[in-house]
C-alpha cells in the first residue's frame, strides 16, 4: 500500500472515531441522522458541483444505479449503527461493526472484483477480525445480545458498501466526491419519510443538539471521502482491513473518555487489531 493511501486511511480513521463519540451522547434516532445528513449534503454540494462542471464525467444508467445503491446502503448503515449505540457500549458496538466489515469486503472483492490479496494481507484481515472477537467474547445478557446483533449486521453492511463504492471509484472511475455526495443525498431521501413522521422530535433534537449535529455532518462525510480517495489508490481487499485502525482509536475513546468497563481486555484486543492493520499495510 502506498504511503498516500495509508495516510488517507489513518486520517479518516481518526475523524471517524471522533465523530462516533457524538451519537453516543446524542438524543434522537433517525431524525438526528436525517439532520446531520442534510448538513453534509449542503456542505459538500459546492465542491461536488465544481468537480462535475470541471470534468468530463457524465453518469450513464449503470453509474446512476451505482450512485443510488450507495445512498441506500449508507442509509441502512447509519440506522443500524444508531440503534446499536442505543443498545450497547461504544467500545463494543463500534469495533464490532467496523471489524466484521474487512472479512466481508475481502471475500466480496475476491468473488466480485476478481481481486487476489496476498497471504500477508489475508492474514492481516483475519488478525483484525480476531481482535474484534476479543472485544465481545465476554458480553452477556439481553442488552449485550442486541448490541452484538446490531454490530455484526452493521459490519456486513460495511463490507457491502465498501465493495460497492470501491467498484464505483475504481472500475467505473466515478470521482470520489460524487460517490460521497450521492451517499449523503441518497441517505437523505431514504430517511426523509421517517424523519418527517417525527417532526416534533426532529425539531427538539435540533434545538438541543445543534452543535454535535453540525459536527457530525461535516466529519462523517469528510472521513468517508478520504476512504474513497484511498480506494482509488489501492484495492478494496487492502483498504477495507487497513481502515479498521479506527477500531483502536474508538476503543481508546471508549475506555479512557467514556470510562467503559473491561479496559484491559479491550486494549489487548486493540493491540491485536493494530498488528493486523500493520500486516495489511505491508502486504
Amino acid at each position: 500500500m502506498s504511503m498516500l493511501a495509508f495516510a488517507f486511511i489513518l486520517t479518516a480513521a481518526g475523524i471517524h472515531a471522533t465523530w462516533n463519540l457524538l451519537p453516543k451522547r446524542l438524543d434522537g434516532g433517525s431524525e438526528s441522522v436525517w439532520r446531520f445528513t442534510l448538513i453534509a449534503t449542503i456542505v459538500y454540494a459546492p465542491p461536488t458541483l465544481f468537480i462535475i462542471m470541471s470534468t468530463s464525467f457524465r453518469p450513464g444508467f449503470r453509474e446512476g444505479v451505482i450512485l443510488v445503491g450507495t445512498g441506500v446502503l449508507q442509509a441502512v448503515y447509519f440506522v443500524l449503527l444508531r440503534r446499536g449505540y442505543a443498545a450497547g457500549d461504544l467500545s463494543v458496538v463500534y469495533p464490532l461493526a467496523r471489524g466484521i466489515g474487512p472479512l466481508a469486503a475481502t471475500m466480496l472483492a475476491v468473488a466480485l472484483l476478481a481481486e487476489r490479496p496476498s497471504f500477508v494481507t489475508v492474514t492481516g484481515a483475519l488478525t483484525v477480525s480476531l481482535g474484534t472477537l476479543l472485544l465481545v467474547r465476554r458480553s452477556q445478557g439481553a442488552t449485550a445480545s442486541r448490541a452484538l446483533l446490531y454490530g455484526v449486521t452493521t459490519g456486513l453492511v460495511v463490507g457491502c458498501y465498501t465493495v460497492w463504492d470501491g467498484y464505483a471509484v475504481g472500475e467505473l472511475a466515478i470521482p470520489a466526491i460524487i460517490v460521497g455526495w450521492a451517499a449523503d443525498a441518497g441517505r437523505l431521501v431514504w430517511l426523509s419519510p421517517i424523519a418527517f413522521r417525527r417532526r416534533s422530535a426532529m425539531r427538539a433534537t435540533w434545538n438541543t443538539n445543534r452543535a454535535p449535529i453540525l459536527l457530525i455532518g461535516v466529519l462523517s462525510s469528510g472521513s468517508y471521502l478520504l476512504v474513497l480517495y484511498a480506494l482509488t489508490l489501492a484495492p478494496v481487499s487492502t483498504v477495507a482491513p487497513a481502515r479498521e485502525i479506527g477500531i483502536v482509536i474508538g476503543t481508546l475513546f471508549g475506555v479512557f473518555l467514556l470510562g467503559e468497563p473491561e479496559g484491559r481486555r479491550r486494549l489487548i484486543a486493540a493491540a491485536v487489531v493494530t498488528c493486523g492493520v500493520m500486516l495489511v499495510a505491508h502486504g
